[in-house]
């Protein structure tokens, strides 16, 4: 079945990395199911491959979108890396989105692949990927993508979005110049998308998808202490950007600072803090939250499910979905 552009208000699931190999397909099913727009699947150090990953749910699924976030420029061959993006839009039109960007730098260093210019390369690589998609015959000599009179031998009738998963200001700069999209790393808040929309400052149509910790339910206890056990890591400087914007930067700053682990530090943040960072509580409170996000200017709100049984957790997130 061929799908249709992406949705506006999207409303989509992300693929657990370490959900176990013989439940993927199934997940994917259920996602489907359930009525969720979209279905994000990671690429991961050490974990599997975002375009296995995303030929296999696109295989037993016939309705939600797919899509990949993000594929790290410089794990792959740009002209590689059409192909598989073409044999994925050519095989299941409308309904792939695919995002690349530099890769978490500490993951790309341990493999020697972390460039001198990750901007330069995300700019190659970007407007080197959607020429190939579209069918044209490229020759470039770039500082670090260098093709002579290549092009892809069958062209996707549908070119997928490309987007990129980036979050420093210089490197939203370039997606607003270069790509349809950015992908936002969880946490996202309206006051981030407001400060990416910014930096992003696209002359044209500039989807933003954003990721968000998500924990739906009537145990307020439970809930909250499922949306915490996914925040662990948002004090570590890397998530300094999701951070800045909001009111209580200095003071989650300080937290963690005076925590001696993560988990302290989640532990001893405010219930209030926990509400901004993540998508928490009973139904009605998380659907409010969701379109603040989209009324923020989001595009699609992917939810991350945390908790120990990820089946339980897809169905409780559903229960946000309209029909």
């Amino acid at each position: 079945m061929s799908g249709t552009g992406p949705k506006d208000d999207a409303v989509g699931v992300m693929l657990p990395r370490d959900l176990p190999a013989g439940r993927v397909l199934e997940y994917a099913r259920r996602a489907e199911e359930l009525g969720f727009d979209e279905l994000w699947v990671v690429e991961d150090l050490g974990f599997r491959g975002g375009v296995a990953q995303a030929a296999a749910v696109l295989a037993v699924t016939s309705r939600i979108r797919v899509g990949v976030g993000i594929l790290p420029t410089a794990a792959r061959n740009v002209a590689f890396a059409a192909m598989e993006v073409a044999s994925l839009a050519e095989l299941f039109p409308g309904r792939v989105d695919v995002g690349v960007g530099h890769g978490m730098p500490h993951w790309m260093r341990s493999v020697g692949a972390w460039p001198a210019s990750p901007l330069t390369l995300l700019d190659e690589y970007v407007s080197t990927l959607r020429a190939l998609l579209r069918g044209e015959r490229v020759t470039i000599d770039g500082r670090y993508v260098q093709l002579t009179g290549v092009e892809l031998e069958t062209r996707p009738d549908v070119v997928p979005p490309l987007l990129t998963g980036v979050r420093g200001p210089r490197s939203l700069a370039v997606s607003g110049a270069v790509a349809d999209g950015t992908i936002l790393a969880e946490p996202v808040t309206p006051e981030y998308v407001a400060s990416t929309l910014a930096h992003v400052a696209a002359e044209g149509p500039h989807r933003l998808v954003g990721y968000n910790v998500a924990a739906v339910g009537d145990d307020s206890e439970a809930t909250f202490a499922a949306a915490r056990a996914g925040l662990e890591w948002i004090g570590e400087p890397d998530w300094a950007p999701h951070i800045a914007p909001l009111p209580f930067a200095a003071a989650l700053a300080e937290l963690r600072a005076a925590s001696a682990s993560r988990e302290a530090f989640v532990a001893a943040m405010p219930d209030e803090w926990v509400s901004t960072l993540a998508v928490v509580g009973p139904a009605a409170t998380a659907r409010a939250r969701i379109d603040e996000l989209h009324a923020a200017g989001l595009g699609s709100v992917v939810l991350v499910p945390v908790g120990p049984d990820p089946f339980a957790a897809l169905s409780s997130l559903a229960a946000v979905l309209r029909g």
